[in-house]
């Protein structure tokens, strides 16, 4: 599985983690399910954020809506109140029904109190549309394909490129999908870690821009920019609730980086969430200590945003094969492009 790195696409001035990938945030687990032939070409991929069970330890999010034009789950509530409680989902646009619905049963068979003696739960499931490849309206995505996504969820290297909800996706007219990259952080005489996962379907053909400056055009029709592109960011940084939402907005200037310019049809967005001090769901005190960074030092972790969401998305296109779509259109490899276009 090639790399930006492998094709000398370098990004930025941060250096990575082991993995390269947001699981270098400790205790971030990633999984897919892959759905494909007869027409399909989709699946689930699954972001477990901590080991804990999220319902009864919260972790602290933060939501950037850069362009609204999605169907995604859950988001209205991490806005509102700052936390996620279940695992994230990414699918397609008609399998986030069936993702919710895995997610609510998986936070019951935990938490058998749900509903009933305590509070609901907010699934989070986010989406984009793979219909250029896979045949969206067979609503071939199942809550079995969500919890079996679930139950893949491992540390180390991510799976990248077309696997899980990336299997039908494409980018910039090139095929992509999943993509993940992380960022250390030296803060203070500590090392903190930043990844990103992306689910990247979005860009007009011809709009790219590489990091070494150079365009690419995989020729075929012009198509109308209305893809989508989902952004996870992971970290062990202790952030306030204010400062996880100014750095979940930077993951917009890693995705300009590559030329985009989110057009109308197009729903792209971004989720941030901290490790660092979970909100428990039935603390014993009143009052909760959680520490945050001085302001001083944010710009660092505005710097790993940027420069781990540009690359992220490039690993998504290097590493996806070239895939035929359903109307009989190619879309082509990033790598195959890089390799006969040498700088």
């Amino acid at each position: 599985m090639p790399s930006a790195r492998d094709l000398g696409l370098m990004t930025g001035g941060l250096p990575a983690g082991r993995w390269n990938a947001i699981t270098d945030v400790a205790g971030v687990a990633v999984g897919h399910r892959t759905l494909q032939g007869g027409g399909l070409a989709t699946g689930v991929t699954a972001i477990r954020p901590h080991a804990a069970d999220p319902f009864r330890l919260k972790p602290r999010a933060a939501v950037e809506v850069i362009n609204g034009f999605g169907k995604s789950a859950g988001l209205m509530q991490v806005a509102e109140l700052g936390t996620l409680e279940t695992p994230i989902l990414l699918t397609n646009t008609f399998g986030v029904a069936a993702c919710i619905e895995a997610l609510i049963r998986n936070a019951i068979t935990a938490n058998p109190a749900i509903g009933r003696e305590t509070s609901t739960v907010n699934p989070v499931v986010c989406e984009c549309n793979d219909g250029m490849i896979n045949d969206i309206q067979a609503l071939a995505v199942t809550p079995g394909d969500a919890l079996t996504a679930l139950d893949a969820a491992s540390s180390g290297p991510v799976e990248q490129g077309a696997i899980g909800a990336g299997t039908g996706m494409t980018a910039f007219g090139f095929k992509a999908g999943i993509g993940s990259a992380s960022r250390l952080m030296r803060i203070d005489g500590r090392t903190f870690t930043l990844g990103a996962l992306v689910l990247a379907n979005f860009g007009a053909r011809g709009d790219l821009i590489l990091p070494d400056g150079r365009r690419p055009d995989p020729r075929g029709p012009a198509l109308t920019e209305r893809g989508s592109v989902i952004v996870i960011l992971a970290t062990d940084l202790p952030l306030g609730d204010r400062q996880l939402q100014r750095v979940v907005r930077r993951a917009g200037a890693g995705l300009a980086r590559l030329g985009t310019f989110w057009g109308h049809g197009s729903g792209d967005l971004a989720l941030a969430f901290t490790t660092a001090d979970p909100v428990a769901h039935d603390p014993a005190e009143a009052f909760t200590p959680q520490r945050r960074l001085d302001d001083a030092r944010i710009d660092l972790p505005f710097r790993a945003a940027a420069e781990a969401t540009q690359e992220a998305v490039l690993n998504a296109l290097c590493a996806a094969p070239a895939t035929m779509g359903r109307a009989g259109r190619l879309f082509p490899a990033l790598f195959d492009w890089v390799m006969k276009n040498e700088a």
